[in-house]
């Protein structure tokens, strides 16, 4: 370029310049825009692409003559953005001062290679974007396995340095050591998963996708791949798969107590189901018994039971339960136990227990939150077993005394006598004498006092098969199973030996409160009825008060063609006061 503007004077005139030489030739045929400029940075030529510059987007040119004044060295290269009809275009210009102390300015169009350079560095930090938001680490090994890259991050707690040149398969559990794994794969991995140790020790999932790299000559030379820590969401979805299974097992156990109507079958249902549902070998409902935990330790008794064979377990445990810890996890023998007490409305009610024999897994805590589940809706079947007791005591008691009332009474007496027997049974027929009286003088209150004194004297010293019930005002009656006529006087004297100390409750002196008591002995297999058997009593206590009150009367033995007549025994009986 030097050389052509130095020795431009003597070339030839050409028609291309209009007749001139020099720099304007090289101006003129220059294939992009180019300019020069004088001393005072005026335009002194251009060439048609300048001008056509100029004319489209003035502004650029002050721009340069800016550059070239603040130049004090030859300028370089500056780009400038101009605005023609084919939109912006970014033309890169190079200066060179002339020894006048003007510019030579040449042109070069460089938008397309700005946008593809663009275009490449997008396209690079698109890439890098993608693989750090589509994974946690990026990795390659080398042909001996090891790692040759790891992206910045590092990984699993590792950095980046401290994964260079290390073997992946260090960083397996030990039960993986031996397993494929994508770090040295030989064909395309996609999304597998495998467990590795994190720096701190810790189990940590990963999910890879990975690429084999092959050399020129199809050998072996390492893989590339991403990967994503999902230990989180694994555990978060085990934890799920838990809680669901928990919930399953616990739903169908609270179906089970719902399902059935009474409540003693459903607590054994429940053992049963409770037992399986935490692969126990066995398990033990208890429940409070009536009247403990009132101001003191509850005392528990078995209610249900299912399962293998227990060892004794000590009223020890079941008050840690019941009164203590609460949930209590211990060992008794080669047995693992677990239990946990039953509430309703905050009050201790029952307790749970099961058990795994031999070398059975320890109890972990999905088993104890099943456990407490389990628990706390067996506390609500013992608040409903109650509840029915409660109904049917309503039913079968009369409600003053807590005698069975006559219904139940009758009901009873009637299966008592039809069960076959080694012997004889007894009933007595018990009214009051003079009761109406203390009603009269002393009001219903105080005769209330006396039912409720009557009926503790009745079922005082009873036996279990003894049935003390009140037939209706002041008439009572005692079945006796398994006594003879003997037997019968004996507890007829009591009851009233046991009268006169309630002489006191009387309406007064003339009017004293007293017992007539019939006795009517049944003898098994002569076919006599309930109904015919209470007539007999019955009849003998009106012997019994015809002879004074206060005594007690036998029943002639029972003859199925004759009628209950006064026995001769009547006046033989001792006199109650």
């Amino acid at each position: 370029m030097d050389l052509l503007l130095t020795t431009g004077t003597s070339a030839p005139p050409s028609a291309a310049t209009g007749g001139q030489t020099g720099p304007v030739t090289l101006v003129a045929l220059y294939p992009g825009p180019a300019l020069r400029l004088d001393s005072a940075l005026a335009v002194a030529e251009s060439n048609a692409e300048a001008e056509d510059m100029m004319d489209s987007d003035p502004r650029w040119l002050p721009d340069l003559r800016g550059w070239l004044s603040a130049s004090s060295v030859a300028p370089g290269l500056r780009s400038v953005p101009v605005e023609s009809l084919r939109g912006i275009m970014i033309v890169e210009w190079a200066g060179v001062p002339l020894p006048d102390g003007g510019f030579l300015l040449l042109g070069r169009d460089d938008t397309l290679e700005r946008q593809l350079r663009h275009t490449l560095t997008e396209s690079r930090r698109r890439y890098k974007d993608l693989v750090e938001v589509s994974s946690d680490f990026a990795w390659e090994t080398g042909p001996d396995g090891a790692f040759v890259f790891v992206s910045h991050k590092g990984a699993l707690g590792y950095p980046a340095d401290a994964l260079i040149g290390r073997d992946p398969r260090s960083l397996a559990l030990e039960e993986a050591e031996d397993l494929p794994m994508p770090f040295d794969c030989r064909r395309p991995v996609d999304q597998t998963e495998l467990w590795l140790k994190g720096a701190d020790g810790t189990p940590a999932c990963i999910v890879a996708s990975a690429l084999p790299l092959f050399g020129p000559q199809g050998d072996w030379i390492g893989a590339r791949g991403v990967c994503r820590d999902v230990t989180e969401q694994v555990l978060r979805s085990n934890e799920l798969a838990r809680i669901r299974n928990r919930e399953r097992l616990l739903g169908h156990i609270v179906h089970t107590l719902r399902d059935r109507l009474d409540a003693a079958e459903a607590l054994a249902v429940a053992a049963t189901e409770t037992a399986r549902a935490l692969s126990a070998d066995g398990c033990r409902i208890y429940r409070a018994e009536e009247g403990s935990g009132e101001g003191g330790r509850v005392t528990l008794s078995l209610v249900a039971e299912f399962g293998a064979e227990l060892p004794e377990v000590g009223t020890a445990l079941l008050d840690r339960i019941a009164n203590g810890e609460g949930l209590v996890a211990d060992r008794l023998g080669d047995v693992q136990l677990i239990g946990e007490r039953t509430e309703y409305r905050q009050a201790v009610n029952g307790a749970l227990l099961v058990w795994r024999a031999g070398d059975s897994e320890p109890w972990d805590d999905d088993d104890r939150q099943l456990m407490s589940g389990v628990a706390d809706h067996i506390g609500i079947a013992h608040a409903h077993l109650a509840y029915q007791e409660r109904l049917r005591r309503l039913s079968e008691r009369d409600g003053l005394t807590g005698l069975f009332n006559r219904r139940t009474f009758f009901e009873r007496l009637e299966e008592s006598i039809s069960r076959p027997d080694s012997g004889p049974s007894a009933l007595l027929y018990v009214d009051l004498d003079n009761f109406k009286a203390v009603n009269d003088l002393h009001g219903h209150q105080q005769g209330d006092t006396v039912l409720k004194a009557i009926g503790t004297l009745l079922t005082t010293g009873v036996r279990p098969g003894d049935l003390p019930g009140r037939l209706g005002g002041d008439e009572f009656v005692l079945w006796l199973g398994r006594t003879d006529e003997a037997k019968a006087r004996i507890v007829a004297e009591r009851l009233l030996k046991g009268m006169r100390e309630l002489a006191h409750l009387s309406a007064s002196h003339e009017k004293p409160l007293g017992l007539s008591i019939g006795i009517a002995v049944h003898a098994p297999g002569r076919g006599e009825t309930v109904r015919e058997l209470t007539d007999r009593a019955d009849a003998a206590m009106y012997d019994a008060k015809k002879s004074g009150k206060g005594h007690y009367a036998l029943a002639p033995a029972y003859q199925a063609s004759d009628s209950v007549e006064s026995s001769s025994d009547v006046s033989a009986a001792e006199p109650a006061s």
